[in-house]
């Protein structure tokens, strides 16, 4: 069986190396270092809320937030007020939830919306939850602010391994992305940065992606492993579905390469089957996101969830966030 060398951040060849494996080898290797970090059946329970949808103006090729993709039929709309958003992370907490994410589909946040922004943070974290933020760019003093807010994540993702992000992004560079990330550690957050999958990029790009997640400054504590969900009117509407088998070897590939980050599985769980679910948390998945809705993508009803965890003998994961 191949193993990745101890206490070596690994390269885009030895993660290649794993997705190469025989399937249940690989599998057997992922559920390994997942017991040896994490609590074995146990998932952590998150949910996603746009708080401000649609006319950005980045051109990411699989968004249909973005203000270049008008065929895909989402209008911009203003951000919410504080009091909705309090009111939609109370009623996540009520259904399971134990991290509430705020997205904006945003270049970077104004700085006349930074009050907003941190009091969304600070009522959202009193009600017990983790607080999680994704907005776009960020300079040094608002991830300062959000920090001091009592924002616990901010998530900034890659998308993919930089040889294959040209043909995704053109409006904004990976080493802005990577300076985004620079500026949220710095502030002292915790990092939520990942990829999507199934963007017609190649296996070993699928293993360059995971490599520069394993190669940051500090790897990010939460790595969300998002499957394509293909949008009409996006420039990636119509790229070929990607074998489901593949998507659960990059889960159980980002496992091994990433031993202590929770490994969330995203976007794109409303289409998989019950048993590919169960693939990817043998293969050390820990966390998901609960609700209808992801931004604009549809998710697994709540009740599907809860009835397939149960079924499975795993159990929500504890907030780590204290009570008031």
């Amino acid at each position: 069986m191949h193993f990745l060398p101890r206490q070596e951040r690994p390269d885009t060849s030895a993660i290649e190396a794993l997705f190469a494996l025989p399937f249940l080898d690989l599998l057997f290797q992922a559920q390994s270092v997942h017991r040896q970090h994490h609590v074995a059946n146990e998932v952590q329970l998150s949910s996603l809320l746009s708080i401000k949808t649609g006319g950005c103006a980045e051109d990411c090729g699989y968004c249909s937030q973005s203000a270049h993709h008008k065929e895909a039929g989402v209008p911009a709309g203003k951000l919410m007020e504080v009091e909705d958003v309090v009111a939609a992370a109370r009623a996540a907490r009520d259904q399971g939830a134990t991290r509430f994410c705020m997205g904006a589909a945003w270049r970077n946040p104004k700085q006349r919306d930074m009050a907003a922004l941190t009091t969304m943070v600070s009522e959202v974290h009193a009600l017990g939850l983790e607080t999680c933020m994704t907005l776009g760019m960020l300079e040094q003093a608002q991830a300062e602010a959000l920090k001091e807010a009592g924002l616990d994540y901010y998530n900034h993702n890659l998308d993919t391994a930089p040889d294959f992000y040209g043909q995704v992004i053109s409006t904004r560079t990976y080493q802005d992305r990577l300076d985004t990330l620079q500026q949220v550690q710095n502030a002292g957050l915790n990092v939520c940065c990942g990829g999507i999958i199934g963007m017609g990029e190649s296996r070993r790009q699928r293993a360059g992606l995971i490599a520069q997640l394993a190669s940051l400054p500090v790897p990010p504590q939460s790595v969300p492993i998002n499957h394509l969900v293909p949008i009409a009117g996006t420039p990636l509407e119509d790229v070929p579905a990607l074998d489901e088998l593949e998507f659960v070897r990059t889960v159980a590939a980002a496992r091994i390469a990433l031993p202590h980050s929770v490994i969330r599985l995203s976007a794109g769980r409303e289409s998989m089957s019950e048993a590919t679910q169960v693939l990817c948390f043998a293969a050390g998945a820990n966390s998901i996101f609960l609700g209808s809705k992801l931004l604009t993508t549809p998710n697994a009803p709540v009740s599907s969830d809860l009835d397939l965890l149960a079924r499975l003998g795993i159990n929500p994961a504890p907030a780590r966030t204290a009570n008031p």
